[in-house]
């Protein structure tokens, strides 16, 4: 299992990098870093079975990971007699705790319908597709139909191999909000850059209106025992994170970690000495958590009642009370009035 990503997965509206590529090495190991994954997954290799599936799991398992925390690209075409069992084998990973992904939109031959049914984390657009929307209206035409197809079932929209500030610009006019791409990697100081948009730039399509779902973004979570330090080993790895949620053995939200407090208690005076080597749940918060189903404006309402944490992060989760990602409340603030005006 490896990744045909080029570099970091970039939120474009907040500039975070929110996932890493990443490959299994030759070990058995995945990257030893904070933030989630983002593997490529060949179709054929998940039409072949659960044990082909094994090395991936048993990588995860020895490098203290899970699934919540990795994203799986499903790349390649899919014959029309392997439906059935693609069908069933998506649904093995989605109950595993992975978040799906498409890769290849617009140019490979997954069924769209196919992938409606799986309802998807995120349809990534081919990077030869991203290469040509800007001057070629026919690209332009395909990736503005795969933003829609992906809106209408509640995913994330990946531009794939973005170049320049052409392309960004094409893209985000659809309301593409995560790329990744040569224009997007890190800088010789390692942080990421994010181009500003265009100030005459106008969407591309007609706003319906956020749903909490449409916002997720992959959580950083860490067991509900975890030590003080190792939440602080985590914040200090990537300056985009902006929580860090406890999770139980089955990802079910614990306690939500909130970056600005939590350094700000771990800094003052005999805070580390304090806390450092002490289980991080003693800082933290209760988690607020939020159905995936909610629509935006019911949890941003909500975190006004309670001035302290206006603007921590929100923990989305699914019909088993599990984690799913986290969203913030600053995306849901943009989102909704960029809707209303």
């Amino acid at each position: 299992m490896s990744s045909l990503f080029t570099g970091p997965v970039v939120d474009l509206g907040t500039g975070a990098v929110i996932a890493c590529p990443a490959a299994v090495d030759a070990a058995g190991y995945l990257p030893d870093v904070p933030l989630p994954l983002v593997l490529d997954l060949p179709i054929r290799v998940v039409m072949e079975g659960a044990g082909a599936l094994a090395p991936l799991h048993e990588a995860l398992r020895r490098s203290g990971r899970h699934p919540r925390e990795t994203m799986l690209v499903l790349s390649g075409p899919c014959a029309p007699e392997g439906r059935p069992v693609l069908r069933v084998a998506l649904e093995g990973l989605r109950n595993f705790g992975y978040l799906l992904g498409f890769g290849g939109a617009g140019t490979e031959g997954v069924p769209l319908d196919l992938i409606a049914d799986a309802s998807p984390y995120a349809l990534a657009l081919a990077p030869e597709l991203v290469a040509r929307v800007h001057n070629d209206h026919r690209a332009a035409a395909v990736g503005q139909a795969m933003v829609t197809l992906a809106r209408g079932i509640g995913a994330h929209v990946l531009a794939q191999g973005v170049e320049d500030e052409a392309q960004l610009a094409v893209v985000r006019g659809w309301g593409v909000r995560l790329a990744e791409g040569p224009l997007l990697g890190p800088g010789p100081d390692g942080r990421v850059r994010v181009p500003l948009p265009v100030a005459d730039e106008q969407p591309g399509m007609v706003e319906l209106g956020p749903r909490v779902q449409e916002l997720l973004l992959p959580a950083v979570t860490l067991p509900a025992e975890a030590k003080a330090e190792e939440v602080v080993a985590a914040f200090g790895h990537e300056p985009s994170i902006t929580s860090v949620i406890l999770v139980d053995e089955y990802q079910r939200p614990k306690g939500s970690l909130d970056r600005g407090r939590f350094l700000l208690s771990i800094a003052a005076r005999y805070g580390h000495a304090l806390h450092g080597s002490k289980p991080a749940r003693r800082l933290a918060d209760p988690p607020r958590t939020v159905p995936k189903t909610t629509s935006a404006v019911a949890p941003i309402q909500a975190a006004g009642r309670d001035s302290a944490r206006v603007y921590d992060d929100l923990v989305v989760t699914d019909e088993l009370n599990r984690c799913m990602g986290i969203v913030r409340v600053s995306d849901l603030i943009r989102e909704v009035t960029s809707t209303r005006t």
